[in-house]
Formats: C-alpha cells, sequence, structure tokens
C-alpha cells in the first residue's frame, strides 16, 4: 500500500511540476526517471528530517510532534534505523530492504515500533510508518540515526547517509526530505555545523540555511542556570539563554535555536502523563517543605526519601518528568491545589516550550512549504541534469528553469536561491548585509523581515522604499557579479514589500 498523492502545496509547486512533466519527453530514460520522482515528491506532504547526535533525544521529540509515543527512544534496532513517519488509512510497520522488498509489522502492544524487527537489519535499508494521525497529513517526519554513535553499525549507516553513499532504496528514503529539524543538547560541537550542512546535502540537495532549517535545544531542564550569566537562577531563563547563543553559532545555518524539554513534551502530548500520575504529584504536595526539598536534589533521594507515596510511582514520575518536571507540577500545586488532571497536563506542556517549536515550524515550514518544495524540486532538477552527461540536455533544462524564475510570479524561488547561495557561503556578504538578506527567510512576517517588529505602517513602507532604493544601487555600483545576483533580488523583495504594505492602506 502506498500513501495517497496530496494536492500540490501551492503555485510554485505547480510551475515545477509542469516544468517536469514537458522535459520528460525531452532528456533521457535515466534523467525522465528522476524527474518522475521528482513530480512524486511535489504531490506528497512536507518532508522534515530530524537529526542530530546520538541521544540528543530525537526521537522523544519526535513522538511529542507526532502526539503519540511511536517512535522507540531506548537503544534497540529502530534507531539504528531511518524511520519515515507519514498519514496512511491503516496503522502500519513497513520494514523496507536494501533490495527492495517489504515486510508488514503491526505496531507493538505498547502502540510503538516494535524495538527489535526480528529481521536482519544489515539488511534493512530503512523503516516506513503509517499512522492515521492528523499531524502527518500534511507533514511526514523523518527520525535518522544519531550522529557520532558508539555503535560501529549506527556509525557506518550514519556516514553513508552523511556521504552520500546509500544504496538507492535508503537514498529515496530521506532525499525527499526538503527542510531539518537539528536537535543540540548544552553543548553546540564545532562539528555541528558540518554535520548539519552536510546532513541537509544528503537529502534534498540543498544545504541548510535559514529557509529550511530549525534547530532546538533540547533537555533544557538538565542545564545548570549558575552557569549562564543573566539567567537570574532560573532553568528555563538560562536554557532561552543558551538557545540564543546557540543560534549565533549555528546561523546562518537554522533560521532559529528553540529550547524545549523533550521528555516533559512526549509524557503530556502522547497520553503518558495520567490522572494517576496527578493523583501521585497531590500527594507529594501534601509533604511538608523541608521534605519536598529534599527529595527534589537528586533523582537518587527521590525514589529512596521515605515518604506516603510508593517508591514505584515516584521512579514512574521521575521516568515521564524528571525532577524539573516533578519540581514544576508541584509549585502548580502549591498555587492551585483544585487544579484539574487535565489542565495540570496542559500547565506542564506548556512548560515543556513544544508550543515553541510548534509555532517555529509552522512559521519556517509549513507557511512556507509551496516554496520549500519548489526550490528543492528545482535543485533535484538541476543536479539531474548535471549528472547525465549531455550537454544538450543540460542546456535544455537550464533554459527551462530560467524561463520559470523569469515570471514574476517565482520571485520566491528566486529569493530563496538567494539565500541558499549566502547561507552557505557561495555568494560571500559583508556580515551587515548578510544579516539583512537573512531576515527574508526568518520568519514570513513582514515587519520582522525587515528588522522592525511591533513599528507602525508608514515607517516600514518608508523604510521598504529606501532599501529597496539601496539594494538596486548597491546591485549596480557596488557589488561584485555573484553579490550583484543576490542584489537584484533582494532589491525586488523590498520593493514588493512595499507594493505590499502601501496596498493595505
Amino acid at each position: 500500500m502506498t500513501t495517497q498523492a496530496q494536492p500540490l502545496a501551492g503555485p510554485l509547486s505547480a510551475a515545477v511540476a509542469t516544468l517536469c512533466a514537458g522535459l520528460r519527453p525531452q532528456v533521457s530514460p535515466a534523467t525522465a526517471a528522476g524527474f518522475g520522482e521528482v513530480l512524486r515528491r511535489l504531490s506528497a506532504p512536507l518532508q522534515v528530517a530530524v537529526a542530530g547526535r546520538i541521544k540528543s533525544g530525537k526521537s522523544t521529540l519526535v513522538n511529542a510532534l507526532i502526539g503519540r509515543r511511536v517512535a522507540p527512544t531506548d537503544v534497540g534496532e529502530c534507531t539504528r534505523l531511518v524511520t519515515r513517519f507519514q498519514y496512511g488509512t491503516v496503522d502500519r510497520v513497513e520494514v523496507v530492504f536494501t533490495d527492495g522488498r517489504k515486510q508488514v509489522l503491526p505496531f507493538g502492544p505498547d502502540g510503538s515500533i516494535p524495538r527489535d524487527l526480528g529481521v536482519d537489519v544489515d539488511r534493512v535499508s530503512h523503516v516506513e510508518a503509517y499512522l492515521t494521525n492528523a499531524v502527518l497529513r500534511d507533514l511526514t517526519v523523518i527520525d535518522t540515526p544519531g550522529l557520532g554513535s558508539l555503535d560501529a553499525a549506527s556509525v557506518a549507516r550514519t556516514e553513508a547517509l552523511l556521504g552520500g553513499e546509500l544504496d538507492p532504496v535508503s537514498r529515496n528514503a530521506v532525499a525527499g526530505a526538503e527542510a531539518v529539524l537539528y536537535v543540540v543538547t548544552q553543548g553546540v560541537r564545532a562539528d555541528d555545523q558540518q554535520a548539519l550542512a552536510a546532513f541537509t546535502a544528503a537529502t534534498a540537495g540543498r544545504e541548510a540555511g535559514p529557509v529550511n532549517a530549525i534547530a532546538v535545544l533540547n533537555k533544557a531542564d538538565t542545564i545548570a542556570a549558575e552557569t549562564v550569566s543573566g539567567s537570574a537562577g532560573d532553568t528555563w531563563r538560562a536554557a532561552v539563554l543558551l538557545a540564543e547563543r546557540q543560534a549565533l553559532t549555528l546561523k546562518p545555518r537554522v533560521a532559529d535555536v528553540l529550547p524545549v524539554i523533550g521528555l516533559v513534551a512526549e509524557s503530556t502530548e502522547t497520553g503518558g502523563f495520567t490522572s494517576a500520575d496527578a493523583d501521585a504529584l497531590r500527594g507529594l504536595a501534601g509533604l511538608d517543605a523541608a521534605t519536598r526539598e529534599t527529595m527534589l536534589i537528586s533523582a537518587d533521594l527521590f525514589t529512596s526519601w521515605e515518604c506516603a507515596v510508593p517508591v514505584g510511582v515516584r521512579t514512574r514520575l521521575l521516568e515521564k518528568l524528571d525532577l524539573y518536571g516533578v519540581r514544576k507540577a508541584l509549585e502548580v500545586l502549591d498555587a492551585e491545589p483544585g487544579i484539574t488532571a487535565g489542565a495540570l497536563r496542559r500547565r506542564l506542556l506548556d512548560a515543556s516550550g513544544l508550543d515553541g517549536v510548534r509555532a517555529k515550524l509552522n512559521a519556517v515550514f509549513r507557511s512556507r512549504a509551496d516554496g520549500i518544495k519548489a526550490a528543492a524540486a528545482l535543485a533535484s532538477v538541476t543536479a539531474l541534469a548535471a549528472a547525465s552527461g549531455d550537454p544538450n540536455e543540460r542546456q535544455r533544462v537550464h533554459n527551462a528553469i530560467e524561463v520559470l524564475l523569469a515570471k514574476p510570479e517565482a520571485h520566491q524561488l528566486r529569493l530563496l536561491e538567494a539565500l541558499t547561495l549566502v547561507s552557505s557561503g557561495a555568494v560571500a556578504m559583508p556580515d551587515d548585509l548578510l544579516e539583512e538578506v537573512l531576515r527574508f527567510g526568518s520568519s514570513p512576517d513582514v515587519a520582522e523581515q525587515l528588522g522592525l517588529p511591533g513599528r507602525p505602517a508608514q515607517e516600514l513602507i518608508a523604510h521598504a522604499l529606501e532599501r529597496a532604493g539601496w539594494w538596486r544601487s548597491f546591485a549596480s555600483f557596488g557589488a561584485t557579479p555573484a553579490q550583484s545576483r543576490v542584489a537584484h533580488v533582494v532589491h525586488r523583495a523590498y520593493f514588493l514589500i512595499w507594493q505590499q504594505l502601501r496596498g493595505r492602506r
């Protein structure tokens, strides 16, 4: 069984689909087959790959985003494989082998993919998980092996993924990803930039940039607030500040870095937090303050200290919320003793930061799905033509793309191309101009793109016109040829914003 084709994301995707369909009879059979794959991906939901180092909590975050505990979080066979979570009319797991064979499995008794698949994992390409889940109707989530795994087989599999040496079946499992959600923990390592760039280059053929990549600082509750200046001892404030610093490190590869507590998000969003858990927390809230504070010093003390709440119950709370989540729940119960279990769950979900991650996913990915998918498809078309070895074919494809990009309605594709060029370093820009260009990719909000959030409309209009003029002059007189190409696109972006804002008056 296969998933049904979705309506195209918008007019840009439709234009690229028309281009591919028109070119297929004019190119070699191999290139035409590649164009067919591009057409298939254009009609599929937006595909987001979740990447990060081992033990960064990727699978826990995947479960929270989907709203169902389906991805195994303990080390097992599945954590060594690429797993694609997509919409299906029947819940099922398909194990796809490197030779193309498929084996259908049911989900485990707990509703998740079985930790052990009962097959030779070395012969497995990837796993397809189909779910009747509303979140996945317009978003396919791809969970990937952790980078930097100590397991030799996982290292080889991940290196193959990043190096582009996958077999064709495995490559198709990740090559459709048009965007990436990169998971980091407290320390951004020096090679995270390279890992992020390599991962996205191995997927849709486009390097990471503010248009198609965001990062999350997971396990934010483990940050020692006293080590982060300006946090005033508050753990969440420390996480926000650390995420801002990490954003400076990872930019321009990502649009933003957002803090999240994946464990609390997963437990509260997937049904893991129950009324029994709420009752257990009420029991803890009834303890005297000194006992509570002693128990919250460490996990060992929390589970070993004598109190009326059974040890097994406390262990379960730690597994679902950790000490930070337990402390947050007790603070809520102190302030509102009569709060219902459902309302307490909502408060904990709010404290996890998941809503902020979802909002950014919607702003950066979902709202721009048409442009992101179309740009990724054009990158694939260009790569297919370049690999054909036929100069006439390459020129034919190049000419067709230029005709498409010359159309006024294709400006967003030009802008996405410019953002990719500057964010990848292919076109060098002074730091101040680089930051200005990247603003167009960090948010769909016009005021934020102009760098003037919250300012009155008249000021936005004047600024857009002034910057449009400046970039036009820069393109003609102060730029290198490569910079000029970008500058003309930025000039038009400002001009279109000016027209849009004037039309609202």
